[in-house]
């Protein structure tokens, strides 16, 4: 439910093509099943350019009646939004109790895919299982998978991380771990978490994680200051209007609907900044390196107007300088003077503020705690660049579009349910990275 096809209670309408893959039971065959189902979805529009294509879909109930009649499996993710009983009994990480053997959790920080999963059975095998000396995390500046394979230069989206990164893993990390533990060779001295910082692009080595970094609060002040461990104006509103028929596209390029999106989290956000519907702020020019490092949380205090659901998202954003210069591996097209590049963003849907299993419509007019993880960050922002962060409430067609009207149920929304709304982000709001978030998502118990 917090990986692949939802994040945070929202439905992730970029992975309709991966639907036929496993929504339907076959006899053995050496031929591909899902390529018929595929042909419904090239009948629906203009596959070549996926906002305009899922837009023409319209309501996702259009998806279940026209698209996916016959796949189980969307029936299944349809028929149950929230983090019922059908989702609660399929949480691995509620199992992850008296692991008394070693483990090596490896993830990519830029797996579009998976990024929740890694981290957090990491997490829950240290804190479930504390004699347990062997729980270690890797975390390389990777894709969905590829640590896995070597492709000589690891580029995510327009972004160079560096060369051989895989190798450097295999050999270095993943072969003495198994050497160790599988053969009796000497003990590597592996450190607890081996964390690549997507900044400085390099490794870092760290004795726990989260790391016992200093907590680093942003605020949002007047003008679109990010203000650095200072207190926002409580007085101040910054306010937007959030339209799902108008909805604030998720890549800088003109893309094609695809099996599932991945470059997009390292995109250009200079797209998004320029839209009235998307509050941006950002800090003065580092005078010195920043580091962040460790879990993110945003706590946003919301009022809405004229609707009574909405979504939330947030991205931490590097803003290279404006004489910044391409690189060997920088694509032709693209410029990275003032770049604004995707660091770590999550979206939330906010029916779920106080519990996944049971969601609440907002009440018009009433200030609304929001709060909710981003995922980890290891990012060290250079001098001379700035930090940015942005808050919106559509992302199409990664999410689907929340109608903002409540409805019980999303897949069944009409298209009459989508509502256009103020939304008003209350200066009080902030988010923070650190040690010291304890953040634990409070999740319903497993019925047994």
């Amino acid at each position: 439910f917090f990986d692949d096809f939802h994040h945070m209670g929202a439905t992730l309408q970029s992975y309709l093509m991966a639907y036929p893959v496993f929504g339907h039971q076959t006899e053995p065959t050496s031929e591909s099943w899902y390529n018929d189902k595929w042909d419904k979805m090239r009948a629906a529009g203009n596959m070549k350019d996926s906002y305009e294509f899922n837009m023409g879909i319209g309501p996702l109930k259009n998806v279940t009646e026209n698209i996916f009649p016959d796949n189980f499996f969307w029936k299944d993710v349809a028929t149950h939004p929230n983090y019922d009983e059908f989702w609660q009994k399929r949480a691995i990480i509620n199992h992850l109790k008296d692991v008394d053997h070693a483990v090596m959790t490896v993830g990519g920080w830029f797996d579009a895919e998976d990024l929740y999963g890694p981290l957090n059975i990491y997490k829950n095998v240290e804190r479930n299982n504390p004699n347990n000396k062997n729980n270690t995390i890797v975390m390389g500046p990777w894709s969905h998978g590829n640590w896995a394979r070597e492709r000589g230069k690891q580029m995510v989206n327009h972004i160079h991380f560096g060369d051989s990164l895989s190798t450097f893993y295999q050999k270095n990390i993943e072969t003495p771990f198994f050497e160790h533990h599988l053969k009796g060779k000497k003990n590597p001295q592996l450190p607890e978490a081996y964390m690549f910082d997507t900044g400085l692009k390099e490794w870092n080595q760290f004795t726990q994680w989260p790391p016992q970094d200093a907590e680093v609060t942003f605020s949002f002040g007047k003008n679109g200051k990010l203000l650095v461990n200072k207190a926002g104006d409580k007085n101040v509103k910054h306010t937007y209007i959030s339209d799902p028929m108008k909805p604030v596209p998720f890549r800088s390029e003109v893309t094609p609907v695809t099996f599932t999106p991945r470059a997009y989290m390292t995109d250009d956000q200079r797209h998004a900044s320029r839209r009235p519907d998307v509050l941006t702020f950002q800090t003065e020019v580092l005078e010195n390196d920043m580091r962040l490092a460790g879990e993110i949380q945003a706590n946003l205090e919301v009022i809405l107007k004229d609707i009574t659901d909405a979504d939330f998202i947030v991205k931490v954003i590097d803003v290279y300088p404006g004489d910044m210069e391409n690189g060997e591996h920088t694509p032709d097209h693209v410029t990275l003077a003032g770049y604004q590049q995707l660091v770590r963003a999550e979206t939330f849907r906010g029916r779920f503020r106080n519990d996944f299993s049971k969601p609440e419509p907002f009440k018009e007019g009433k200030k609304t705690e929001v709060n909710f993880p981003l995922q980890d960050i290891l990012h060290t922002f250079k001098k001379g660049h700035r930090i940015m962060i942005q808050i919106h409430s559509t992302w199409f067609p990664y999410i689907d579009r929340n109608p903002q009207k409540y409805v019980d149920n999303i897949f069944e929304a009409k298209e009459s349910d989508f509502t256009v709304g103020q939304v008003t982000i209350l200066g009080s709001s902030s988010v923070s990275v650190g040690e010291n978030n304890g953040i634990e998502m409070q999740l319903p118990k497993v019925k047994q």
